[in-house]
């Protein structure tokens, strides 16, 4: 199961680096065009992709920085919230890999943003991590081509293929 959660926190990586590097290309306007997309625009579906992974670290680790509020902008520039994506990826990597195969069986007591408690195996909130990763990625693909730019490939088999 660990080489399973390594490989997809080395994906998520792998596929937020891809996504800011298109995303750096973009003009300021565009990063905060109002797209109709759920949270708002390109600057805001990544934002909130930072700010859940915060949560969430949070509630796996009791430490880091985290948010009650699911629509906060901490990094309105993207050039601030690349270094805090890096950061939080690595973070993630680490995490992952310093679990024995046991840990991710282990139950994890949290509340939620509304302070309702909850308990969820680690390994399955590991998993709604890097689903929800994905999800809002397919959002900001999308957000892509509303700007009318190729958003880049994001699919696991083109991370996948090379190191097959």
């Amino acid at each position: 199961m660990k080489a399973h959660f390594q490989r997809f926190a080395a994906y998520n990586a792998w596929a937020n680096a891809r996504l800011y590097d298109a995303a750096s290309r973009l003009d300021d306007e565009e990063w905060h065009r109002d797209t109709g997309a759920y949270f708002t625009s390109l600057a805001g579906t990544l934002n909130h992709l930072l700010v859940a992974d915060r949560i969430w670290m949070r509630r796996l680790t009791g430490q880091g920085e985290t948010h009650t509020v699911l629509t906060d902008l901490p990094f309105p520039a993207l050039a601030d919230l690349k270094p805090a994506r890096d950061a939080m990826d690595a973070r993630i990597i680490a995490f992952v890999d310093g679990l024995g195969d046991a840990g991710f069986d282990e139950d994890v007591q949290y509340s939620n943003t509304r302070g309702e408690p909850h308990h969820l195996p680690r390994g399955l909130i590991l998993a709604h991590l890097f689903n929800h990763q994905t999800h809002h990625r397919g959002q900001a693909h999308h957000i892509f081509g509303q700007l009318g730019h190729t958003p880049p490939p994001l699919d696991l088999l083109y991370f996948a293929l090379p190191t097959a």
